[in-house]
């Protein structure tokens, strides 16, 4: 039977590697030793050929890349464990960073992340979701490709001008509900949404990989600065989540899992996220187990994790927890009382005295029913303790086989290339129809001018020709006077 030893109570403490999709909680204080137990899980399952994804909070989870050293303190946990043939390895792994800053980018695009999610990401409304669906059926028909938050906001902006058009093919579209969407799409953006929206983007084949020994490859998503965006983490950690469990195919019950996700700070993806998106996270968790796949929850209080979520988790490790008032007393016993236990112990006096790596155990025996509640000395990891240097931490990340694939981001054509274009070739026609008009009004203008000018040169013709008649007659009525003297003054003569 496949397993993997955690630690050492009562007996010998192991989580069947077959029931690890039962999904699992590691809960303790600050300084409990909960960091240790995710390693030596994470070292069990890659041993094992199972891949993980981590996110590392603290950023000391790197140095499982490199192999452990003795030291006194190991030598003594050894001693008390009785166990003398340990070896030291160090396992493979890929850092990633929605930021690039500290591990391969890790990006999606809008359109893989939908209209859906999007909506639950964004806390929208029914009215908002039905117009962001509509934004979405939009893009598809004009053939806008969405593939950051600048071709999504382009295409709301596009809509918008539209309005009409679009409310009369796809429904009512009001302008409130476009504004409301884009002033949520900036909280995003503010919070590194513009890094996390784009291409190239995560094949999450690249997540599920084994190296050329078979050891499981470890993800660690660099989580410093990400953390401080609660919506932004939930983001990211429901998309993988969710695109695991609408690509694997439906297997049931494995010998071993294909992959295992390890939720660090869980109380920030139920106590800081919207309840859509709560309800939905709960959901993928719920069903994600049927695709061969594991969750396990990391957090200081048990008790950040919803009932519908915890009554999921078969496998729990339990450090120390610290009761300084009733409240804490009161989750305390909560928590002992999620355990099966006999009468060998008080578990909850056991949880608040717990020493450091010490904790109480529970797992999915075969039959999938939980163990007897065990105070167990958490086993130490076979990788280094040490953080590592710049230069070694930056080695790391470069060394990836997947560093020269996600490393630039590419800005391909998509729907605001497209848009700007088309706006740009609408300026043109525009600025020439324009050029058109204004030119055949002075066409106009100056056919006006010249028949003004002839008809101007016919009237003076005309005046001129009076005149010239009028003088004619003047100058005829002149001589005519002048023979006809001439004549009756020649006939006077005569007589």
């Amino acid at each position: 039977m496949d397993k993997i030893l955690i630690g050492k109570g009562k007996s010998e403490n192991c989580i069947l590697l077959n029931k690890v999709n039962r999904h699992g909680l590691i809960s303790g204080a600050t300084g409990t030793g909960k960091t240790v137990t995710l390693k030596v899980l994470t070292e069990g399952l890659s041993d094992a050929g199972v891949p993980t994804i981590l996110a590392d909070v603290k950023g000391d989870l790197a140095n499982i890349s490199m192999s452990g050293e003795m030291n006194d303190k190991l030598q003594d946990r050894l001693y008390e464990l009785g166990i003398s043939n340990f070896e030291f390895k160090n396992y493979p792994v890929s850092m990633w960073d929605i930021y690039g800053e500290k591990g391969i980018p890790l990006r999606v695009t809008v359109s893989e992340m939908g209209p859906l999610m999007l909506s639950n990401i964004l806390d929208l409304n029914d009215t908002q979701r039905g117009v962001l669906n509509i934004v979405f059926k939009v893009a598809d028909s004009e053939g806008l490709l969405l593939i950051d938050l600048k071709d999504l906001k382009e295409v709301i902006n596009f809509v918008n001008e539209n309005r009409d058009e679009v409310s009369k093919n796809y429904g009512n579209v009001a302008s409130q509900s476009l504004s409301a969407i884009s002033r949520k799409l900036l909280f995003i953006e503010d919070a590194g949404g513009d890094l996390f929206f784009g291409e190239p983007a995560i094949d999450i084949n690249d997540l599920v990989r084994t190296d050329a020994s078979g050891k499981g490859l470890v993800n660690i998503l660099n989580a410093n600065k990400l953390i401080s965006n609660p919506l932004l983490y939930s983001m990211l950690l429901l998309y993988l989540l969710s695109e695991i469990y609408e690509n694997f195919p439906e297997v049931g019950d494995l010998d071993r899992p294909k992959l295992v996700f390890f939720f660090d700070e869980a109380h920030l993806l139920f106590n800081n996220t919207p309840s859509v998106l709560k309800d939905k996270i709960i959901q993928v968790v719920r069903l994600v187990r049927s695709k061969g796949v594991g969750v396990f929850f990391i957090t200081q209080n048990p008790l950040d994790v919803p009932e519908e979520v915890s009554s999921q988790l078969s496998n729990r490790i339990v450090h120390q927890l610290r009761a300084y008032s009733p409240k804490e007393l009161k989750a305390i016993n909560a928590v002992a009382d999620s355990f099966r236990q006999d009468d060998s112990m008080n578990l909850k006096e056991e949880i608040i005295n717990l020493r450091t790596g010490e904790a109480i155990v529970s797992f999915a025996d075969e039959s999938g029913a939980p163990s007897l509640a065990d105070k167990a000395l958490i086993l130490p990891p076979h990788s280094s303790f040490v953080t590592l240097k710049d230069a070694e931490y930056r080695n790391l990340v470069e060394s990836s086989n997947l560093y020269l694939k996600y490393k630039d981001m590419v800005d391909r054509e998509s729907a605001y290339e497209v848009l700007l274009k088309r706006i740009e070739r609408e300026k043109i026609q525009e600025e020439r129809e324009k050029l058109e008009e204004e030119r055949l009004k002075e066409i106009e203008r100056r056919e006006k001018e010249l028949e003004k000018e002839r008809k101007s040169s016919r009237k003076q013709k005309s005046y001129i020709d009076k005149g010239i008649d009028s003088m004619l007659g003047t100058i005829t009525r002149s001589i005519g006077r002048e023979i006809a003297r001439g004549l009756l003054g020649s006939m006077k003569k005569k007589r």
